[in-house]
């Protein structure tokens, strides 16, 4: 309370005593003195919370959400206060009249010593208006102390407001609140009491509304220092995409760092910078929560979410002088998008079919001779946008080279080409017939033999030609073979074979020479 407060309610107290001790006439005029002194308290009071409710309500209209709880509280107990304030004076007057007639004014009480004014206005059992005084009084002091956060301006306020029965001075029998008060009270006197029960509304008021007041930024988190950030959807920007990003400022608390937890394991960085080295490609989700703290101490979570990609590290290296498709066989190709996943991207081809087998896809080239186009497309902020293309020429499959399918000493397959190599007569023995084949590792296409002669030379030097059985060798031929004498070779010619592109070609000749 403030010093003149508790000057007026010394100043009550001594009264009151001198009161009991039935103490003359000029005492009782202090009474009136001591209610002057508390009514311009009252005024001074009612001014300050009108201040104090109007500061309140600005806050409101400021930002509803925030202080809409504060402001509906407030607002309760301002009205509440009033009514109470005035039904407090409207008994003052009553008091008033019963003592000094239809206009008596309590401010200026002529029959100041009427010991039954106050007892006929606030005991009477017809109206009961001294116990519903005491039920209002319960009633506004419970929701004045709910809304003081401080424990010891509570305790004070409920104290102050406090109306359980006690006994009168000089017995211990306990009396009614409402008894004890008004029971052969003189008027003026009564009307004092009255006045100070306004000055407690008041009082508890004010500390209401000041409670109210700074709960409105109590729950918020303090800060020391604003900066500004620019954080982007992504720092890699593909030409004809779009840059996206938050121009924001973040109020941080240099003396208090927040605590971050990330997947559920607590980020140890002061600075909230989160690090760490990825492991499998694609999309990963990552979220978490902030906690900082109050002004009233209490913690605030806020969660979060983001999502990375992991791609592989490449360098596109393209000889543009060799860019060729063949046409008849599936052709691998690769196509990638730095900073966009494989899911993400999309591609055609004109002349022929491009088809997608997992992170690689097939080309099937058509037409020989005509160029191929491969078109490149991926999915960017949530539309399709093309990001490049490139052209190939369609080539015929070079001709194969003409092999044996014999043993080697280790007994695993090889194909044999011909001289300047040997094999022996056993393994020519072996050998079902002629193969064909593109297996230069960089290609590797398999043929179909259709036809082919071999040539033998006799003695004389005359040539026997014989003719194949498709791929396979001729009774004739192998009746050639048995005649072999070690050392001696002979010629595979007139080959014709078969690709996946159906093109029948013929091919080179081979020379085949015994050991």
């Amino acid at each position: 309370m403030s010093p003149r407060q508790r000057m007026i309610n010394l100043m009550y107290i001594v009264l009151t005593a001198m009161l009991a001790l039935n103490v003359s006439s000029d005492v009782l005029n202090g009474f009136s003195q001591v209610q002057e002194g508390i009514d311009r308290t009252n005024l001074n009071m009612s001014a300050r919370n009108k201040v104090q409710f109007e500061f309140l309500e600005g806050l409101y209209r400021e930002n509803p959400t925030k202080a809409g709880n504060a402001y509906s509280r407030g607002l309760e107990i301002h009205g509440l206060s009033d009514s109470l304030y005035n039904a407090i004076e409207a008994l003052k007057t009553e008091i008033a009249r019963q003592a000094d007639g239809p206009k008596g004014d309590y401010h200026k009480i002529i029959n100041n010593d009427d010991l039954e004014a106050s007892s006929v206005t606030m005991l009477n059992p017809a109206t009961n208006k001294g116990r519903k005084l005491r039920a209002s009084l319960a009633e506004y002091s419970r929701m004045a102390t709910s809304m003081i956060a401080d424990p010891d301006k509570r305790k004070t306020v409920a104290d102050m407001l406090l109306t359980k029965d006690s006994p009168a001075p000089g017995s211990v029998t306990p009396l009614p609140w409402e008894q004890r008060m008004f029971d052969n009270m003189p008027a003026v006197a009564a009307v004092t009491l009255l006045t100070k029960l306004q000055n407690d509304i008041r009082q508890a008021e004010s500390e209401a509304l000041s409670s109210l007041i700074t709960s409105v930024d109590i729950g918020d988190v303090r800060v020391n220092e604003l900066n500004a950030y620019v954080i982007p959807n992504s720092n890699m920007i593909i030409r004809g995409g779009k840059y996206s990003a938050n121009i924001v400022l973040a109020a941080i608390d240099t003396t208090q760092r927040p605590t971050i937890y990330v997947n559920g394991a607590r980020l140890n960085n002061p600075n909230g910078l989160y690090e760490f080295v990825p492991g499998a490609v694609g999309t990963h989700d990552f979220s978490g929560y902030i906690e900082v703290a109050r002004g009233d101490g209490s913690i605030d979570k806020r969660p979060f979410k983001s999502s990375y990609t992991v791609i592989e590290p490449m360098a596109t290296i393209s000889p543009t002088m060799m860019n060729v498709l063949y046409a008849g066989i599936n052709n691998p190709i690769s196509i990638s998008v730095p900073g966009v996943p494989m899911n993400a991207i999309s591609a055609t081809m004109t002349n022929g079919t491009l088809t997608r087998n997992g992170d690689t896809w097939i080309a099937h080239p058509g037409k020989v001779g005509t160029e191929a186009v491969i078109s490149v497309s991926a999915q960017l902020e949530g539309r399709t946008q093309s990001v490049g293309s490139m052209t190939f020429r369609v080539r015929k499959l070079p001709d194969p080279t003409p092999y044996l399918a014999v043993k080697d000493g280790s007994g695993n397959t090889v194909h044999y080409k011909g001289s300047p190599k040997r094999i022996s007569k056993a393994a020519l023995m072996a050998a079902n017939g002629l193969g064909a084949a593109i297996d230069d590792d960089i290609l590797n296409v398999t043929y179909t033999v259709v036809s082919f002669n071999t040539v033998f030379f006799d003695q004389m030097g005359n040539a026997i030609p014989e003719v194949s059985n498709g791929s396979s060798f001729s009774p004739r031929q192998r009746e050639q073979f048995k005649r072999l004498k070690p050392g001696k070779s002979f010629f595979i010619s007139n080959v014709k074979a078969k690709g996946p592109d159906g093109i029948t070609r013929d091919i080179s000749p081979m020379e085949v020479a015994l050991n």
